[in-house]
């Protein structure tokens, strides 16, 4: 049985993070608590795979929009990620008004799994879809229909898993399915590998799968995870690029954002992902988006103007921040 408890305040938690490569500023979570189906779901803030009960108690937001944008205005500037969505959705309608409310506040905003009910009428390039993979269920084509119906920029994430999701063949079947369906994109994260995290994936392939568990367990246990992600992370972004699809999601523009600044921002994350094995390097392009996020203003003048290293905090990358929003074409 699950019980549905009203919460009075919006949930709304400052954060910097990113999901799929893509920074967030802040998490709302409409419906709180790992409860009902799947049994098994990916946290893509976490990396790590969620163990969910049949039965409990779930705290919804509020439906109502002022209350969630109130709570955003107070979170770092930047785009936010709402989810994931629940079955109650069309009857609680805290999905919704949360994703409104983000709206009303600017923000563009990534909606995490959502349910079909939880999409505004109002949609533009404010908002951008994003499917988590589930171990039990193989209905990507399912659960991105109502999305692109709806015109909502949609793809999904892949965590890669050695021995599990890190295959050849699984990375291109998996896309085979998401390209079917008519994904816009996909993107792959590292799934992380601490010994509970490997324990709970054990648990989960032997329940899936029971077959497969031993093997698995001694892949999860006994190989290199870092060097087996690595390569899964390669054969997926290969097979992006034979497809000629993105390996990330479009960033979504709110409308409190200079388009100008949100493009630059947007490429300098994706330059992060480039270079993501220099960690330092990563963290500069990360950081530097970030500053242009906050920023306050709109940026493109101070280009414009040749004024923009005056300003810029991160000299080592200025040329590389000015290229961003120059491929913008600046008017």
């Amino acid at each position: 049985m699950i019980e549905y408890v009203d919460v009075p305040d919006a949930p709304v938690r400052p954060l910097e993070a990113d999901v799929a490569g893509r920074r967030v500023a802040a998490h709302a979570t409409p419906y709180g608590g790992e409860v009902g189906d799947p049994s098994f779901r990916f946290d893509p803030l976490q990396r790590r795979l969620v163990a969910r009960r049949g039965s409990g108690r779930v705290a919804v937001g509020p439906a109502d929009p002022e209350s969630w944008a109130r709570a955003f205005s107070r979170c770092p500037a930047g785009p936010v990620l709402v989810g994931p969505g629940c079955p109650a959705e069309e009857i609680r309608g805290a999905g919704l008004s949360a994703a409104e409310g983000a709206a009303r506040a600017g923000r563009g905003v990534y909606l995490l799994d959502p349910d079909p009910a939880g999409i505004p009428a109002r949609r533009g390039s404010s908002l951008t879809a994003i499917l988590c993979w589930t171990p039990a269920v193989d209905d990507v084509a399912e659960r991105l229909a109502p999305l692109l119906a709806a015109g909502v920029p949609a793809g999904a994430l892949l965590p890669i898993i050695p021995g599990w999701t890190d295959d050849a063949r699984f990375i291109e079947q998996w896309w085979a399915q998401l390209a079917g369906a008519g994904g816009l994109f996909a993107a792959a994260v590292a799934a992380t590998g601490g010994g509970d995290d490997r324990r709970l994936l054990v648990e989960a392939r032997a329940r899936l799968d029971p077959t497969s568990a031993d093997a698995f367990f001694e892949k999860a246990h006994h190989s290199d995870w870092a060097s087996a992600v690595r390569e899964g992370l390669r054969l997926f972004r290969a097979e992006a690029a034979r497809r000629g699809l993105p390996a990330m999601p479009p960033r979504p523009v709110g409308a409190g954002e200079p388009p100008g600044n949100s493009a630059a921002a947007g490429w300098l994350e994706e330059r992060a992902v480039t270079v993501e094995e220099d960690e330092h390097r990563a963290a500069l392009f990360h950081g530097a988006a970030r500053w242009i996020d906050e920023a306050g203003r709109d940026l493109v003048p101070v280009v414009r103007e040749g004024n923009f290293g005056k300003v810029f905090p991160f000299g080592a990358l200025t040329a590389e921040a000015e290229a961003a929003f120059r491929a913008e074409r600046l008017p």
